[in-house]
């Protein structure tokens, strides 16, 4: 047993967190998630003493009991950023991401109203969730393009041989038969080829596949579709800022200057670019 481990006997619920917040800038997790569980068992009506100890299950890449720990902190305080954040993540590395995504927009929300800085970093991994349920999405249409090219590639190859043994059946001139044959090889040989240049070309352009963010907006994370500008200089989709400006704070949520309605400037430069990527990139609506 540690020497800290002693020392923490006769330490109140507080006192305990705050030995684990020591520990933990110490990066000594496992200590610090031990004096955060006392500080629990003194009082478990405390939402931040169980994101404490969630963090000390993120750092120590323990998934479930992040989630589980997350879970009883938003039971007691469902409006605390930390709690959501943490489960968000957690999730993510669980391939939970519609999930994940909805507790890290939350906590974004959150962030916001209650004017907490996370600098970019909620914003980060709500990058990443969308980013990661993309690409498992994106991995199963790859199989299905897979499945359904082995299908006609299969349907190419047996028409071929139907027409064979259909020539076979109505010639009985063995050399009319052989000069028939190679020509429909060449000509089913040519849809294959056609067919696998055509899947090949589709994978070439799977490759590029990238929504860049300067592209997205800096409150939903969608791609921007009515982009309009704040005095600040800043981009945001107009009715995502018009919903925090109502709902929020008159205040932009990036630079916290003040900001109201009327300030809004339509980004037309922006709208011209979105509109240009999406006519070469029609996939990136389902982005």
């Amino acid at each position: 047993m540690s020497k800290h481990m002693y020392s923490t006997a006769n330490l109140t619920d507080k006192e305990l967190k705050e030995q684990g917040n020591r520990l933990f800038s110490l990066r000594r997790y496992e200590d610090a998630m031990n004096c955060y569980t006392k500080a629990i068992i003194k009082n478990p009506s405390v939402a931040t003493y169980f994101t404490n100890r969630a963090l000390c299950h993120l750092k120590m890449k323990r998934w479930e009991a992040t989630c589980q720990d997350c879970r009883r902190a938003l039971d007691i305080d469902n409006n605390q950023v930390k709690g959501h954040f943490f489960l968000g993540q957690a999730l993510v590395e669980l391939d939970c991401y519609d999930e994940a995504i909805k507790h890290l927009h939350r906590a974004n929300d959150l962030a916001r109203e209650q004017k907490l800085n996370f600098g970019d970093d909620i914003a980060a991994q709500i990058r990443i969730a969308r980013k990661k349920r993309w690409n498992v999405q994106e991995e199963k249409r790859i199989a299905q393009e897979i499945e359904l090219q082995a299908y006609l590639n299969r349907l190419i190859s047996e028409d071929m041989q139907r027409r064979i043994e259909a020539i076979k059946l109505e010639n009985s001139n063995e050399e009319e038969v052989n000069n028939k044959i190679p020509k429909i090889e060449e000509e089913c040989n040519n849809y294959t080829s056609e067919l696998n240049n055509l899947f090949s070309k589709m994978d070439e352009r799977r490759r590029k596949r990238d929504v860049p963010d300067y592209l997205c907006g800096k409150i939903s994370f969608e791609i921007l579709n009515e982009p309009v500008i704040t005095p600040s200089g800043i981009t945001y989709e107009k009715k995502d800022i018009e919903e925090h400006l109502e709902r929020v704070g008159h205040f932009d949520p990036v630079t916290r200057v003040k900001l109201t309605a009327d300030q809004l400037i339509p980004n037309f430069t922006m709208k011209e670019v979105v509109d240009a990527f999406l006519q070469d990139n029609e996939w990136a609506l389902d982005y």
